[in-house]
C-alpha cells in the first residue's frame, strides 16, 4: 500500500447535467456555485476552510475559475485553472490531491464546470496548429476521413479495429450503451433517463459505423466539485464518518505507440490508460478484480469496451465475452458506470471527471439510492482526454469503522434500497416538499432529523436523514451526516404516524416512538404531517 501522506475526499456535489441552454439562468458561475455549495454542505465546512482551489474548464476565457468562485467568496486563496480536454475535471482532482499529499494545503477544492455549445465538438481556433492534428493523421492514413464528427470517427475506427482483431460485433457495443441508458434511469442528475433496447440502439441514427446516435455522449452544461483534505484535517474536524480515501490518483499522457503503431486503438489512448492503471495498482497493491464499481470514460460505447481491457478488467480481446456475461452491470463481476456514464448522464467536459468522483464517493458511502452497488468497498475511476491525458484513481472508505450507516446504528442488517420499505413513499413526499418549499420549511424547522426505521423486510433497518437546516434542505437514504434528533419507529408505524392515524404522544408513551437528542425539535414533526392530505392521495 502507498505509504505517502493520505488524501481524503470529504465532500462532493454536482448539478444535474443539462442539454446546453435548456436551463435558464444557468451560466457557468451559477452552475459552479450550485456544485460547490453542495460539496461544502456535504463536507460540513464553510468556504473559509478551503486553502486552495483548482478549477477545470475547456471552453471559456482565462480566469473563469476565479469568476466562478467569486460567487462563493473572496478569500484571497490561490486559484489555478486547468484545461486538459475531456479529462479536465480529473486533472483538477489530480492537482488538488497533489497539493494535499505534498503538504502545500490541508483542504483543497477541486471544481469542474462547462457551458457548451450545441452539436458536435469542433475546432475553436483555425489560425494555429490543432492539438489533435497528428492523431487525425493516424486516422486518415489508416481509415480515411468521412463526413462525420471527428471524435466519433476516431473512437468508431478503434471499434472497427477491435472487431477485426477479436471478432467483436456491433451488438457488443450496443449492449454497453443499453446498459448505461438503463443505469441512468435511476440517476436524477442524468441528462437522459430513457431506457432503450439493444435493437433500438442499433436502429438509431447512424453516426460512424459501428456507432449510432444512442452510443455517443451528448454535449452538456453542468458542474461538479470535491473537497479534499489531509488526514490531520479530517481528524481535527471529526469528519471520519464521511471521508473517502483517495488511495492513488495517477496521470499519464501519450506514448510513441500513439503515432508509430498506426492503430486507432492506440491513437485514442489505450496505452496511456494501461500505464496509469498499472501505476495505480502498483501503488495500492490492489488488483482490478478487487474493485466492485467503476466509473470510466464512455464518450462512445466503443471506448468503454476498449477500456475494460486497458484497465485489466478482462484480458485483451475478451471484452465482448465480459459484456455477454453481464459482468459490467448489477449482478455481475463489476458494475461499470452506475451513474449512466457519459453516454446517458452527459458530458460537460470540465465537470465529467469530478462527477465520476462524486458518484464513486456516494457509492462507497452508501448514498447512491436505487443505483447503489451492493457490497461496494472499493471504486475505480478512469477519465481520458484526447491529445492526450488520462487519469485513473482508486477509492475506498477512509475510516470504515466510523462510517455512520443504518447497519452500524441499528446493529442489524441494513436495507440496500429504500424501496424495500413502506416508508420510502413518505420520505419521497417530504423530499418533494423540500424541493418546492425548502426555504420556508428550513426557516420553520431549522434542524436535522435522523429516522431509524425498523421492521423492514427480513428485519432490515433503514436510516433516513431529513436535513431541514441547510440550504433548501434534502432527504438522504442511509445518510451519514450528524442529526440533531434521532427518531426510532417501525416501518408500518411511521406510515400511520405521518398519515395522522397514530397519535404521536400515545406512540411515544407506548414505546412505539423513541426519540433522542433535541426534544423540542422532535415536536416539529407536525411540519411533515401537515402534508398528510397529499400523502393520503399518493399512497
Amino acid at each position: 500500500m502507498n505509504a505517502s501522506p493520505r488524501v481524503y475526499v470529504i465532500g462532493v456535489g454536482m448539478t444535474k447535467f443539462e442539454k446546453p441552454g435548456r436551463r435558464e439562468n444557468f451560466d457557468y458561475p451559477d452552475m459552479a456555485k450550485e456544485a460547490v455549495d453542495k460539496a461544502l454542505t456535504d463536507a460540513r465546512l464553510g468556504y473559509a476552510s478551503v486553502q486552495q482551489a483548482v478549477c477545470g474548464y475547456v471552453y471559456g476565457d482565462s480566469t473563469c475559475g476565479q469568476r466562478a468562485l467569486y460567487q462563493i467568496g473572496l478569500t484571497g486563496i490561490p486559484v489555478v485553472n486547468v484545461n486538459n480536454n475531456c479529462s479536465t475535471g480529473s486533472t483538477a482532482l489530480y492537482l488538488a490531491a497533489e497539493l494535499v499529499r505534498g503538504g502545500r494545503a490541508a483542504c483543497v477544492l477541486a471544481l469542474g464546470f462547462e457551458k457548451m455549445q450545441r452539436g458536435s465538438l469542433g475546432q475553436t481556433f483555425s489560425d494555429r496548429a490543432s492539438p489533435l492534428e497528428r492523431h487525425v493523421e493516424v486516422l486518415a492514413e489508416r481509415h480515411g476521413l468521412e463526413a462525420a464528427p471527428i471524435a466519433a470517427q476516431m473512437f468508431g475506427a478503434a471499434g472497427r479495429e477491435h472487431m477485426k482483431m477479436y471478432g467483436t460485433t456491433p451488438e457488443h457495443f450496443a449492449k454497453i450503451a443499453a446498459k448505461n441508458h438503463r443505469h441512468s434511469a435511476n440517476n436524477p442528475n442524468s441528462q437522459f433517463t430513457d431506457v432503450y433496447s439493444v435493437q433500438e440502439i442499433l436502429s438509431s441514427q447512424p453516426i460512424y459505423a459501428p456507432l449510432t446516435k444512442l452510443q455517443c455522449c451528448p454535449t452538456s452544461d453542468g458542474a461538479a466539485a470535491a473537497v479534499l483534505a489531509s488526514e490531520e484535517f479530517v481528524l481535527r474536524y471529526g469528519l471520519q464518518a464521511q471521508a473517502v480515501e483517495l488511495l492513488a490518483v495517477e496521470m499519464a499522457t501519450d506514448l510513441p505507440s500513439v503515432f508509430n503503431d498506426k492503430s486507432a486503438i492506440k491513437m485514442v489512448g489505450y496505452d496511456m490508460t494501461i500505464r496509469a492503471a498499472q501505476a495505480v495498482y502498483a501503488k495500492t497493491g490492489l488488483r482490478p478484480d478487487q474493485f466492485q464499481v467503476v466509473e470510466l470514460h464512455d464518450c462512445f460505447s466503443a471506448n468503454e469496451l476498449l477500456t475494460y481491457e486497458a484497465l485489466g478488467l478482462c484480458p485483451p480481446g475478451k471484452a465482448g465475452e465480459l459484456v455477454d456475461r453481464g459482468d459490467n452491470t448489477y449482478g455481475g463481476k463489476f458494475v461499470v458506470n452506475p451513474s449512466g456514464g457519459l453516454i446517458s448522464k452527459g458530458h460537460p467536459l470540465g465537470a465529467t471527471g469530478l462527477a465520476q468522483c462524486t458518484e464513486l464517493c456516494w457509492q462507497l458511502r452508501g448514498l447512491a439510492g436505487p443505483r447503489q452497488v451492493p457490497g461496494c468497498r472499493r471504486a475505480l475511476q478512469h477519465n481520458i482526454g484526447l491529445g492526450g491525458a488520462v487519469v485513473v484513481a482508486a477509492y475506498q472508505l477512509g475510516f470504515p469503522e466510523a462510517a455512520v450507516t443504518a447497519a452500524s446504528v441499528a446493529g442489524v442488517s441494513a436495507g440496500d434500497s429504500q424501496d424495500e420499505f413502506q416508508s420510502a413513499k413518505i420520505f419521497r413526499i417530504i423530499g418533494q416538499g423540500l424541493e418546492t418549499e425548502g426555504e420556508q420549511i428550513v426557516k420553520k424547522v431549522n434542524g436535522v432529523f435522523a429516522f431509524k426505521v425498523t421492521g423492514g423486510p427480513g428485519g432490515k433497518v433503514g436510516l433516513w436523514l431529513v436535513d431541514c437546516k441547510n440550504g433548501r434542505g434534502k432527504v438522504e437514504f442511509n445518510g451519514q451526516g450528524k442529526a440533531d434528533v434521532t427518531i426510532t419507529i417501525s416501518d408500518q408505524d411511521l406510515v400511520q404516524l405521518m398519515l395522522g392515524k397514530l397519535n404521536p404522544q400515545q406512540a411515544f408513551f407506548s414505546g412505539k416512538l423513541k426519540m433522542q437528542g433535541n426534544m423540542g425539535l422532535a415536536m416539529k414533526l407536525r411540519e411533515f404531517q401537515s402534508r398528510v392530505g397529499e400523502l393520503k392521495a399518493k399512497l
